[in-house]
């Protein structure tokens, strides 16, 4: 679905992670870390009293929890899925989702390297 405004937020963080489920010689079976970028976007048809689709404000709790549990972190030892871009951009599409109550997230996105993303988002 489409809105007739978006809004993007992006948070950054550097940790390592290991993908040791791939077979020998993959690049990614080796201990490994990256410049996480997170991109979060929300929508709306219509804005608030403020004028906005929704408070940059209010994603506050994302960056808390990025800077205390994720950033310079061994991701295996944080999650309990398979660390890759796609199941980290769902754990953070239903954190914002759920613990956050934001229904109008549109989608996650994030990147390990300048020229990778995986995203997730929900059809309606």
């Amino acid at each position: 679905m489409f809105y007739n405004y978006e809004i993007t937020k992006e948070f950054h963080f550097s940790a390592s992670h290991q993908l040791d489920y791939l077979p020998e010689g993959h690049q990614c079976k080796r201990l490994h870390g990256h410049n996480y970028i997170v991109k979060v976007t929300l929508g709306s048809d219509e804005l608030n009293n403020d004028g906005f689709v929704t408070d940059f404000g209010l994603l506050k709790p994302i960056k808390v929890f990025i800077d205390d549990n994720l950033d310079h972190r061994h991701l295996n030892d944080v999650f309990d899925f398979k660390t890759t871009s796609e199941n980290i951009a769902k754990f953070f599409y239903d954190k914002i989702k759920n613990e956050l109550n934001m229904d109008n997230v549109v989608e996650v996105a994030v990147s390990e390297t300048p020229k990778t993303w995986a995203r997730y988002r929900e059809l309606r």
